[in-house]
């Protein structure tokens, strides 16, 4: 089943790369009493999503935060070392918050997965954005093809 409106966010984890190595991230740690903007992209390095969609997210990020959102996080089903060197590579500082899904566990659990086996992708996670209220859905975006109602844009559009 798909998340939606006023559902509570299901627990879960995430894996970040730190100066450490990968570090692994709880949704109760993630969404419990924050406000948090998380979107998701089919995966690290390819074209729409580092032309568009996370360059979009850095460069609004101040705005969106501006609007009383106290974390984004961009997740993939990819490993933490992809995200990280993603992150890295697109410049998103402390602005973006970058998650991985590696088996695309959370993506499922949120009923978003994405089956990309027929272009030998494998397994993967819808492009969608979600807004998050101490764990509970406030705002939820998918986009089913192409890249239009989950930019950062859209986003602040809803956050008012």
């Amino acid at each position: 089943m798909t998340i939606k409106v006023g559902d509570t966010m299901p627990s879960g984890t995430m894996h970040t790369m730190t100066a450490d190595g990968p570090n692994e991230v709880s949704a109760a740690e993630l969404f419990g009493g924050k406000k948090v903007v998380l979107f998701s992209v089919p995966g690290a390095f390819t074209p729409t999503c580092s032309a568009k969609h996370l360059p979009g997210f850095v460069q609004n990020a101040d705005a969106i935060k501006g609007k009383g959102v106290d974390t984004i996080a961009c997740m993939a089903v990819n490993d933490a070392f992809v995200m990280g060197a993603w992150g890295d590579h697109q410049s998103v500082g402390d602005k973006v918050l970058m998650l991985a899904d590696g088996a695309a566990e959370y993506s499922t659990a949120l009923g978003l997965e994405l089956d990309l086996t027929g272009v030998a992708f494998g397994m993967r996670g819808k492009r969608f954005s979600l807004l998050v209220n101490d764990g509970v859905v406030e705002q939820v975006n998918v986009d089913e093809d192409g890249f239009s109602s989950t930019s950062a844009e859209t986003m602040i559009e809803q956050l008012g």
